[in-house]
Parts: C-alpha cells; sequence; structure tokens
C-alpha cells in the first residue's frame, strides 16, 4: 500500500479542530474499539465485514437497476452486478462547483481503496453518495477559489429553498465569469471554466449539476453515483427507513446511553439527541420536514402522525444524519465507507443503530487529507523557515514569523543573546535577594517577565521594520497564507479543487490518487 508518489506527512493532531475522538481512532483505535464494529484497518477488518455483507439477488438487482438510471455503462457497474462484489462508499453533499476539495479526496480514496481490495481478493468498486436529501441550502450555495497570488474569493449562488432537499434546487445562472474572473492567471483556468460550465447550466439543479462535473472530472476512476432522491432508491431505503419507526423509542434509548458512554470515556457526542428526536423526516409536497416523537406518535406543523402511517409511507421518509450511514449499507454491499472527521466521530453514535436494524457495519476509514502546494510556495516555505503549524494562528502571526526571518542574522543573535543574558543575569540576582528577603521574589519574577516583554517588543519592531523595507516578503506571507489557510481554514476545508486543477492541470487528480497512502491516517503535504 505504498504510494507511488512520496509525500510529507503531518500528524492529524498536529490540525486545527481535531478532536480527542478522531485522534484516537487515527492513531489508537484500540481505545475506541467499543465504538466500532471493526476498529482496525487491516486486511482482516475489511474481509470480517465483507464475510457479515448479505446481499440477495434479486436485492443486488434491483441496486443495479437503480445506478444504471443515472450512471452511464461502466466496467463498475457490470463489477457490482455480479455476485461477491462488494463496495467501498463515500459522499458528499451536493456543493457549487463540487463544494471543498476534500470532497474529490474522499472519492479519489474510495477508488484507491477499491482496487487494492480487489487486488487482495475482495472485488470492490467505488460508490458515491450523493447528499441530494439535505434541505441547509446555505451550506452548498457557494464556493471558493483563488486567483495567482492565492487571494481566496467566494461564488454564490442565491437562492430561497426554505426545506426543500438540495439536490433538487434549480439553479438560477451560475456564476461562471465570476469563476473564470476568481481564478485569473491561472494556467488552466479557461480550461476548468469550460468544463464547469457544461454541468452547472441554468435550469439544471444542483445535484445533476454536481453529479455531472464529479463525472467529468473523475471519469477515468469509475466512481458509481447514487442519488438517494431518485424513487428506485426510495424503495429500496424503505425497509431501513420502516425498522427505524418500529423500533424508535428501543432506538432512542440505545443512542442516548451510547451518547453517555462516549461522554464518560471523555469523547464527545458529534450529534445532539434528545428523547423526542426523530431519526428520520418526512419529504412531503416537496419539501423536508423535521418530526418530533412523541410516545408512538410524532409531531409536525402542529399535526399528529402516528407511527403506523409513518411505517406505511417508509419510502417518503429521509434519514437523518445518524441514520443515513444504515440507510446507505442497508441497499450497498459495503465493505468500508470513507469518512471526514466529524462523520468518523457521528458514526461511533450511528453504531448502535447498524448493530439494531442491520446487524452489521463496514470498516470506518478516515479519508486522505492533503495541503497542495507549487515548488514556488514551498521555496518560500523554506525561506522564512516555516511549518504547517505557523499558519494556525493567523496571518498577522503569520508575518510576525515572516519577519523574525529578516532580522539580519548579527542582530538576530544578539537579540537572542540579550534575552539569555536576561534570564542569567536574573538567576544570579534570585540567590542572593532570597537570602536578603525570600518576600522579593514575586516581585524579581514580575520584572524579569516585563524585561523580557520589552526585549521581544524590541525583537519583534525590528521584524516588522525589516518587513517594512522587504515588499516581496510582505507580498509572500499574504500568498502563503491565502494559499495555505484562507479564511482561517485549512485549505481542502474551503476551496474548490477547481483553482488547484486550474493551476497545476488535470493531471493533479492522478498525483492525488497515487499519493493516497492506504495505511496512514496522516495529513499530506503534496508539493507539485
Amino acid at each position: 500500500m505504498t504510494p507511488v508518489m512520496p509525500c510529507s506527512i503531518v500528524r492529524q493532531t498536529e490540525l486545527p479542530g481535531i478532536t480527542r475522538l478522531f485522534a484516537d481512532i487515527a492513531y489508537h483505535p484500540e481505545r475506541t474499539a467499543r465504538f466500532y464494529h471493526h476498529p482496525l484497518r487491516d486486511l482482516e477488518a475489511f474481509r470480517a465485514a465483507a464475510r457479515a455483507v448479505d446481499l440477495p439477488p434479486k436485492r443486488r438487482a434491483a441496486l443495479v437497476e437503480a445506478l444504471r438510471i443515472q450512471n452511464p455503462p461502466s466496467p463498475a457497474l457490470d463489477r457490482l452486478a455480479q455476485s461477491g462484489t462488494f463496495a467501498v462508499a463515500t459522499g458528499q453533499q451536493v456543493g457549487l462547483f463540487s463544494g471543498p476539495a476534500y470532497t474529490i479526496y474522499k472519492a479519489l480514496h474510495a477508488a484507491r481503496l477499491a482496487e487494492w481490495l480487489t487486488a487482495q481478493g475482495l472485488p470492490a468498486v467505488p460508490v458515491f453518495w450523493l447528499a441530494t436529501e439535505d434541505h441547509d441550502f446555505a451550506e452548498v450555495d457557494h464556493a471558493w477559489v483563488f486567483n495567482a497570488q492565492h487571494v481566496p474569493a467566494k461564488l454564490e449562488v442565491r437562492r430561497q429553498t426554505g426545506a426543500t432537499p438540495v439536490g433538487g434546487v434549480e439553479l438560477p445562472a451560475p456564476p461562471i465569469d465570476e469563476l473564470r474572473a476568481a481564478m485569473d492567471g491561472l494556467p488552466f483556468a479557461d480550461e476548468v471554466a469550460a468544463i464547469v460550465a457544461e454541468s452547472y447550466r441554468t435550469g439544471r439543479t444542483m445535484g445533476q449539476a454536481f453529479g455531472d462535473l464529479l463525472r467529468r472530472l473523475l471519469a477515468r476512476f469509475d466512481i458509481l453515483q447514487l442519488d438517494p432522491m431518485l424513487p428506485a432508491f426510495r424503495e429500496l431505503a424503505a425497509p431501513a427507513l420502516r425498522s427505524a419507526v418500529e423500533q424508535a423509542p428501543e432506538l432512542t434509548a440505545l443512542m442516548l446511553d451510547r451518547n453517555r458512554e462516549l461522554v464518560e470515556a471523555g469523547y464527545h457526542a458529534q450529534v445532539h439527541v434528545e428523547p423526542q428526536t426523530a431519526f428520520f423526516f418526512l419529504l412531503e409536497n416537496g419539501k423536508r420536514l423535521a418530526l418530533h416523537r412523541s410516545g408512538s406518535d410524532y409531531q409536525i406543523n402542529g399535526r399528529t402522525v402516528s407511527c403506523g402511517e409513518l411505517a406505511a409511507r417508509a419510502a417518503e421518509l429521509s434519514p437523518n444524519a445518524l441514520l443515513r450511514p444504515i440507510v446507505q449499507d442497508s441497499m450497498l454491499p459495503t465493505v468500508a465507507t470513507i469518512l471526514g472527521p466529524a462523520e468518523v466521530a457521528y458514526i461511533a453514535q450511528s453504531e448502535v443503530l447498524y448493530s439494531r436494524i442491520l446487524g452489521r457495519m463496514p470498516v470506518t476509514v478516515p479519508r486522505a487529507g492533503f495541503t497542495i502546494l507549487d515548488t514556488r510556495s514551498q521555496k518560500r516555505i523554506d525561506r522564512y523557515g516555516l511549518t504547517l503549524a505557523d499558519f494556525f494562528h493567523g496571518s498577522e502571526a503569520l508575518r510576525e514569523r515572516v519577519a523574525a526571518a529578516l532580522i539580519p542574522p548579527d542582530l538576530a543573535l544578539r537579540l537572542r543573546d540579550t534575552l539569555v543574558d536576561v534570564d542569567a543575569a536574573v538567576e544570579r540576582l534570585r540567590a542572593r535577594l532570597l537570602a536578603f528577603d525570600p518576600t522579593l521574589e514575586k516581585a524579581l519574577g514580575t520584572s524579569a517577565r516585563k524585561i523580557r516583554h520589552q526585549v521581544a517588543k524590541i525583537q519583534a519592531k525590528t521584524g516588522r521594520e525589516a518587513m517594512r523595507r522587504d515588499e516581496r516578503a510582505s507580498r509572500d506571507a499574504a500568498s502563503l497564507y491565502g494559499l495555505i489557510y484562507p479564511e482561517r481554514h485549512l485549505q481542502e476545508r474551503i476551496y474548490s479543487i477547481l483553482p488547484f486543477i486550474a493551476k497545476h492541470g488535470f493531471e493533479l487528480l492522478d498525483r492525488v490518487y497515487e499519493s493516497i497512502q492506504l495505511d496512514s491516517a496522516d495529513h499530506a503535504l503534496l508539493v507539485l
């Protein structure tokens, strides 16, 4: 499982926003073993997950027929039709212009893992779940890109949707011209914008445009797409949803117990659950309506709906975040699921639903993560002695760090020596002062900190003056920050993949694919 192309790596624990639960899943899976059926991610774990899959021939045939509705003929579809073929699943909300770059990393990770499993005797194909049912349009109505100077730009498509599932929202005029302008100066910007324009056409839905763009970008990787809003998939999902309705009180009790277990173990419950929480929504009149459980009945918009009525309308239900993976894996012969940090966390909660409804669970695999750099940016990082962690404290802190690297070596040495001399002088004074009057120690400590602070201020001012004299360094700092930590986010969590392709060409996708390390949970720095 060694990549064709080596990358330098950063441990997940060095990245901002990583929870203790995800860190243990990534590096100490034995600590979280009770929350997952297959805590390890070795070949035996995949084989165990495969042995638990039981997809009857008629149901497999129905699945493949449903997939043929939206997928062109492909070897992956033909293989999935064969008994004994498994799925490596992943997915994402159907965002504008393919959403954050990690969407593509998920898809490529699923394709790479499926290829490896097939080589190990577990035939598998990648399947991408288009999260068209979500109804929070504000989460998907925008995309971030950058230009040749790495200046971030936010592109948006305005639309009032209420509780309408986002996958069915028709696009007004997509901001294609704005996309092209925002990627100004990038060598492949026109080619990228042309492909996007083919997918994001006025009148198309968000789900159609998103799926079409992914298919164009990732054509050679033969990744099947699954849109759960299609009627054929609603019918396939109905048995799992009906089971969730019929077992709702027991499932809620199990989930509340699981949340307590997680907290008592020092972790967190990713999704908040209360006794009245429903694990599903009702799709009615083009809306995705929230339900609240009250005993054996449910309240919706001021009216009461019985458990029996909901069970009879199971094909009209839509799972919430906790139930969604169970519904997915009730349809697919899933052996592994590629998930992001938050998703990996809520799967620890969903495990109780897997056990009760499905009786099996795929291997949970943290998705590959990348920070993509060009060689020029890497040289700048080396010139100023920076590390990835230097970017996580804001743009001003980065400027200070770059400024410090600009101070002439002899002056920088003298400033450091001054701090050392101050510390040594204070220590020499401490012994004599304590002998004279021990109560003066606190005053000495306060004064020493003030002296160090003043010397540090002089050091910072010197660096700022050096930065003022070096306009290139100021531009470098802004460019690096805009590329690596825009808007105080990792680039993969905010930027679309599009500006990276516009900068490096479409072969970037192959380079990412080749660089995915299946036996590592680390974040990779990929220099192109």
